[in-house]
């Protein structure tokens, strides 16, 4: 079941936050967005009432841009994040939104292969973007689909 991310989730999240991510996000970071943020959006995906995935954006009336996406390592390959990015742009699309973004790091190929999988593109490279190791990201991004434009051949 996909829900809203709520304060009471945030032990949670923070704990998959450290088992996902080199460069985690604190409590702090996430009681931000979901407070404070006007623009935030952040649910989690539980399975049998536990967390098991959680997905957070920013949005305005046109844009979204993923800002964290993780899924329990013990729990991968199940479709949670496959699930996840449905519901993101079935809310995103219902709410007008028309251009997605996210940045990714080059060497997480899996979630590459997610996003590719629904339709974004790599449209440059953001140098020394994570604070950890200085890996580069990949920027990406899907224009919805009555925004594509269509080419003649």
């Amino acid at each position: 079941m996909i829900q809203r991310m709520e304060v009471g989730d945030l032990d949670r999240i923070v704990d998959l936050e450290r088992l996902c991510f080199s460069s985690p996000w604190s409590k702090d970071d996430f009681l931000y967005e979901l407070n404070e943020n006007p623009f935030g959006y952040y649910v989690v995906l539980k399975v049998e009432n536990r967390i098991l995935a959680y997905l957070g954006l920013w949005m305005d009336e046109e844009r979204a841009q993923i800002t964290t996406i993780g899924v329990d390592p013990a729990h991968r390959g199940k479709g949670y994040a496959k699930a996840l990015m449905e519901h993101m742009l079935e809310v995103c699309s219902s709410r007008g939104v028309k251009m997605y973004s996210l940045e990714v790091r080059v060497s997480n190929r899996s979630a590459i292969s997610l996003y590719k999988r629904f339709g974004f593109i790599q449209v440059g490279i953001r140098k020394a973007y994570y604070q950890d190791n200085h890996e580069d990201a990949y920027l990406m991004i899907k224009e919805s689909e009555e925004n594509e434009c269509v080419s003649v051949q």
